[in-house]
């Protein structure tokens, strides 16, 4: 068989599986079936696919994932999380925007703290959303900084997706984990200034309040008692891998251990809330390790049809430059990521996208951060980001689903902007690993 019929066999089974409501894992599986059926000799092909899927689900390189997941879902269910938010909101004086300067700042910090994005905008929006609303602020300026800072969690320690990429993509994961820090960082200064910006050009976006007068005191000791205890907590998840004394699952053990620790010092531990979280990063790690054990067979078949030699000797045959194929990457990824979750992405362009980025001479690394910052802003791109759902869900019913989708258009535009700054200063991406590395 012609490896473009091969290929339109697999790809558009997937899609048509997908477009008709079956879920991710369970198309996967589907078109594995049919590929292990056609390509691998039938009952030989299944009995490989079996075999594929114990030695995907028991590599050991992707415990921090659920353990990652973890320590965001007991900071969340616990309440403490919330506490740390309402302490920087006493923390910032007057300016422009300020709820809005709370939520990036709040969410920056949670996002140290959680490899959850669906945690990290859940906080945001029930501790936030409603007095920002309540204070006459306009949607896009009280909702887009919601979901846009809750995608930060997906470049910032801990992100369950940068050990679920680095694992796959053959990439350190330690390094991928460090290299997402300035960017995160990078997106969130971008976003203060936008806010800051954009309201003292038009105030009515954001109408200024009496803001309570505070001592000194009373400003700065919320903070050192609720939010300075958790930023250790980062400290040692990403500080332990960075000094070489733990391993990535051994910092996310650390990190959730330390989140049971901060929940009981805080006196808001209950075994009810422990169960929920529990209960939480056991439904996404099971969806995210279903895909995984589908994914191998999928990139075999892919592997064994010639699919993925043949799109190769394509591309390369097309004879543009490395810098013209990157950008075409991205476009794809762009692409994808408004109409499927980041899961999904990574394992359908991986097989395809990592051998072609190595025939290239690219850093793996500096690629790895592109794919991360293009799935992060695919959070927030309709029509189905998944954060959008998730804000929807925790707005108010006045609230359409249309004004959720012009809240993300700027802060899209702002995140294009440094996936840009990052294509054209790849030192972004790859400094602090490559200190890590000295």
């Amino acid at each position: 068989m012609a490896w473009t019929l091969s290929l339109t066999l697999m790809l558009g089974t997937l899609v048509a599986l997908m477009a008709v409501g079956v879920p991710v894992a369970f198309a996967f599986l589907g078109v594995n079936i049919i590929g292990a059926a056609v390509f691998l000799g039938g009952q030989p092909g299944l009995d490989q696919m079996a075999r594929n899927t114990f030695a995907a689900i028991s590599n050991f390189s992707l415990m921090p994932i659920p353990l990652f997941l973890l320590m965001g879902e007991i900071l969340f269910h616990t309440g403490v999380a919330q506490r740390a938010i309402t302490a920087i909101d006493r923390l910032i004086a007057k300016v422009p925007g300020r709820l809005s300067i709370v939520t990036v700042i709040g969410g920056t910090v949670f996002s140290s703290l959680s490899g959850s994005t669906i945690a990290n905008t859940a906080v945001l929006g029930s501790s936030l959303l409603g007095d920002m609303l309540k204070r006459g602020y306009h949607p896009t300026i009280a909702m887009g900084p919601i979901m846009s800072t809750g995608s930060i969690a997906m470049l910032i320690p801990p992100s369950a997706l940068a050990v679920l990429l680095g694992s796959l993509a053959g990439i350190s994961i330690a390094k991928l984990l460090i290299a997402g820090i300035i960017p995160g960082l990078l997106m969130a200064s971008v976003f203060l200034a936008y806010i800051m910006i954009r309201c003292r050009l038009n105030p009515s976006l954001a109408p200024a309040y009496e803001v309570e007068h505070l001592g000194l005191v009373e400003r700065w000791r919320p903070f050192l008692f609720h939010v300075v205890p958790l930023l250790i907590i980062f400290v040692l998840v990403v500080g332990s891998v960075l000094a070489g004394w733990a391993t990535p699952t051994e910092s996310a053990a650390l990190g959730s251990v330390a989140s049971v620790i901060a929940a009981i010092a805080y006196r808001q531990f209950s075994w009810p809330k422990l169960t929920k979280a529990l209960f939480e990063t056991t439904k996404i790690s099971v969806m995210i390790l279903f895909i995984i054990a589908a994914s191998v067979t999928f990139s075999q078949i892919l592997a064994f049809s010639g699919a993925t030699s043949g799109l190769l000797q394509l591309i390369d045959g097309v004879g543009a430059s490395p810098f013209i194929i990157l950008l075409a990457m991205i476009a794809v990824l762009l692409f994808l990521g408004a109409f499927m979750d980041q899961v999904s992405m990574i394992m359908i362009t991986l097989p395809f996208f990592i051998p072609l980025a190595q025939s290239l001479g690219l850093d793996l690394l500096w690629f790895g951060v592109l794919m991360l910052v293009v799935m992060e802003i695919s959070f927030t791109t309709p029509p189905f980001g998944l954060l959008i759902y998730v804000m929807k869900g925790v707005a108010p019913p006045s609230i359409t689903l249309g004004d959720v989708y012009r809240a993300t258009l700027p802060f899209i535009v702002l995140e294009l902007i440094v996936l840009a700054a990052i294509i054209l200063i790849p030192d972004l991406a790859t400094l602090l690993p490559s200190l890590l590395r000295r």
